[in-house]
């Protein structure tokens, strides 16, 4: 299980995420929905540790607050961001080799990422710049589970994909909480994710609300927060 407690992320006067308290449950997948500019990304990169926070961050028992982001991955805390953050002019194999150097494991690791994404290894020689959107995608999950992780957290990970794309990703999602990872996803709309999500939490402003147990509540809630976001404004 993945615990934030208090989490805050502050850049300069502007608050990202205010005082988070969230927690995420091995097996399960989490959502973290809400619109652009909630503090999604910011919670996420926080609890990996690339984001300065303040507040706690608990994977099991072990107290990752002060933890730098190498000693997390070490933990088992993965993260895919939004972005697709590849090296566009390494080829695909050169991108997976850079990410088993920072997990400090041998390229023997490769082959499970091949395996999990057999299109990748058709690929394997070409740069990471001229792939599709999707075999884009499919490249950083493979790469942020080169290890298996304890905690598995994507950022938008459906933006911009087709929807078969999306639904094959999923499935694969799916699958590593069934194995006992943990999942959190953030995503701006709940339709996208809706079929794997077993719980969550909205997010506007900064401020998480919930949680909610089941993706039913959630849709409720997520439609409630937007309705009374947009009468504000």
């Amino acid at each position: 299980m993945i615990t934030t407690r208090n989490l805050t992320v502050r850049y300069g006067n502007a608050v990202a995420a205010r005082d988070v308290d969230l927690h995420a449950h091995s097996g399960v997948v989490t959502a973290v929905v809400g619109p652009n500019g909630a503090g999604k990304s910011s919670l996420l990169s926080a609890i990996f540790g690339s984001t300065p926070a303040t507040g706690e961050v608990v994977v099991d028992d072990q107290d990752l607050s002060a933890a730098p982001t190498q000693k997390r991955l070490g933990a088992g805390v993965a993260f895919v961001p939004q972005g697709r953050q590849l090296f566009p002019r390494l080829t695909v194999r050169e991108n997976l080799e850079v990410g088993a150097r920072v997990l400090g494991v041998g390229n023997q690791v490769l082959t499970t990422a091949f395996d999990r994404f057999p299109i990748l290894r058709t690929r394997s020689k070409q740069l990471a710049g001229v792939l599709s959107g999707g075999e884009q995608q499919m490249l950083v999950l493979a790469r942020a589970l080169l290890v298996p992780p304890r905690v598995l957290l994507l950022d938008e990970m459906t933006t911009a994909l087709s929807p078969k794309i999306a639904g094959e990703l999923l499935d694969h999602v799916r699958a590593l909480a069934d194995s006992g990872i943990t999942v959190v996803v953030a995503e701006p709309a709940l339709h996208r994710v809706a079929r794997i999500v077993d719980r969550g939490y909205v997010m506007i402003r900064g401020h998480l609300s919930g949680p909610q147990d089941n993706v039913t509540e959630l849709d409720a809630a997520y439609r409630t927060a937007m309705g009374m976001l947009g009468e504000a404004l």
